[in-house]
């Protein structure tokens, strides 16, 4: 299975995860926007995480929402929009060394997409994936006002609930987490990552990075 983690506007988890993942020896994979590539508080950690090996990959430059929130088959964005977005991604992660040979996997924004979006990113060269569904983690970004606020127990819970109700378990999942979120949510899921990577080691989980799992 593969931690993956994604980032636009913050990265008050960066150390942290940084830090824990190098204690743990797990190596994870890192999805950024162009803004997150650009941002010149975050260049040290982008700079971090590349040394320690972890894979670095696009996921949009602007964060474009693709299709419609209701109507998932209607695109909010041209193909010319979506390839010069992609493409803009690329050119900000070039500055660290990363092009899109050495990085062909793209996880979109809001992990929201459809058919033309999958096409369009095949016709890039480029292999669009996303996190799979069953658990809560993706909701470690939400605060305590908004109607979807998931706390970091009920997340950690659901994780291993999913992980008992599934015959293979958690084999081959991909498990999305936010390098940072909104200051408004305290109870930061990602100071619980040493715990939750003890338990899948225990458990006997491999932790590998996006490249690695579908090798």
């Amino acid at each position: 299975m593969a931690l993956v983690f994604t980032g636009h506007e913050f990265a008050d988890g960066g150390t942290t995860i940084l830090q824990t993942l190098k204690q743990q020896n797990v190596k994870a994979s890192f999805f950024f926007t162009g803004g997150f590539y650009r941002n010149k508080n975050f260049q040290s950690l982008i700079q971090q995480l590349k040394k320690e090996g972890h894979y670095l990959g696009a996921h949009s430059d602007k964060h474009l929402l693709y299709a419609d929130w209701n109507k998932r088959d209607s695109l909010l964005i041209s193909k010319q929009q979506f390839k010069k977005d992609l493409l803009q991604n690329y050119t900000e992660m070039k500055r660290f060394g990363i092009n899109k040979t050495n990085a062909t996997f793209f996880l979109p924004p809001y992990e929201w997409y459809n058919d033309s979006i999958a096409a369009w990113t095949k016709e890039m060269g480029l292999q669009l994936i996303n996190y799979s569904p069953g658990t809560r983690s993706a909701a470690d970004y939400t605060w305590p006002e908004l109607p979807n606020y998931q706390n970091s127990e009920t997340i950690y819970q659901s994780i291993f609930n999913h992980e008992q109700s599934k015959p293979a378990g958690l084999n081959g999942f991909l498990l999305l987490l936010h390098i940072g979120t909104d200051p408004r949510r305290t109870d930061k899921f990602y100071t619980r990552l040493s715990s939750l990577i003890n338990t899948l080691k225990q458990k006997g989980y491999q932790l590998k990075r996006v490249d690695e799992l579908f090798k």
